[in-house]
């Protein structure tokens, strides 16, 4: 096992976590869960897609103006204007993302391996003198070639990127299988690996302290877990498991999940039930041990 000495929490509730069937949450929820995120001392926030419009943009850049220590990031996908909504609305955090299996450069976008990587190189160049933390994205890692991703990692790397994020987009890994893969990675990937993982099978918390036993250094997480079909890992659950099974303090606020939990709960208008995992009043003594 990696000696793994820092894990952080990337919290994508406002991004994935709304990609949920049902979710929106408005202008004032999203900037209450910023700061109740931020209170909770969540160093990164990943907090919406520029892209999607004017609307989302207005309200992105009121986010950004809010008296928080934690990092916004936004998300986007790998093309220009993408980009360029991401620096208009102010900022200084950027994710950009592409597909890295072969099952999805042929079926979804219908280019090729070596399009995927001038397309990374284009964006990359573009944001390179822009003053933007860059962080990379690599959908479908999970059924990849690991020599692809790792040739996506260099790439990445060489244009300053801070990390790169391993997402089991389509939630089919197992806990051993995530280990296997994360462990091989890490030890040869030019920059740091986070885990995204969706949970198709009901194994995102597993697959995540898989990764984080395996070598990697960030996780993404959704406060509920809520997010795109099954959802993601949720933030609650991996932070109290990783200080319950591994005394690992990952820098959240314990103390500040079930009021986040509530919040985000009544925000997607997800009943928290009283059986819910770490939260719920039958669980609730985990949080006082």
């Amino acid at each position: 096992m990696t000696e793994n000495e820092s894990f952080e929490i990337v919290d994508t509730t406002l991004r994935d976590g709304e990609q949920s069937a049902g979710v929106v949450f408005s202008i004032e929820e999203r900037m209450n869960i910023i700061s109740a995120l931020d209170k909770a001392n969540v160093k990164w926030i990943e907090a919406g897609i520029p892209a999607m419009g004017k609307q989302e943009c207005e309200a992105l850049s009121l986010m950004l103006e809010l008296p928080i220590k934690s990092n916004l990031i936004a998300w986007n996908r790998a093309n220009l204007k993408d980009l360029k909504a991401s620096i208009d609305c102010g900022f200084k955090f950027v994710h950009v993302s592409l597909p890295v299996s072969d099952l999805h450069i042929e079926y979804k976008l219908q280019k090729s391996r070596v399009w995927v990587l001038d397309q990374l190189k284009t964006c990359l160049e573009y944001l390179k003198n822009c003053g933007i933390t860059i962080i990379v994205g690599a959908e479908d890692a999970s059924r990849a070639d690991p020599e692809f991703f790792l040739q996506y990692a260099d790439i990445a790397a060489s244009y300053g990127a801070i990390r790169i994020r391993y997402s089991d987009t389509v939630g089919c890994l197992d806990h051993f299988t995530t280990y296997n893969k994360i462990e091989s990675i890490v030890n040869r990937s030019p920059l740091p690996v986070e885990i995204h993982a969706h949970n198709d099978f009901g194994l995102a918390l597993a697959n995540t302290l898989a990764a984080y036993r395996a070598g990697a250094k960030f996780a993404s997480v959704t406060i509920t877990g809520i997010g795109e079909r099954a959802g993601n890992a949720s933030m609650e659950e991996t932070a109290v498991s990783l200080k319950h099974f591994y005394n690992y303090d990952c820098g959240i606020e314990l103390e500040a999940l079930t009021s986040l939990v509530e919040m985000v709960s009544k925000a997607s208008e997800r009943t928290l039930f009283p059986y819910k995992p770490v939260v719920g009043p039958f669980t609730q003594k985990i949080l006082d041990n």
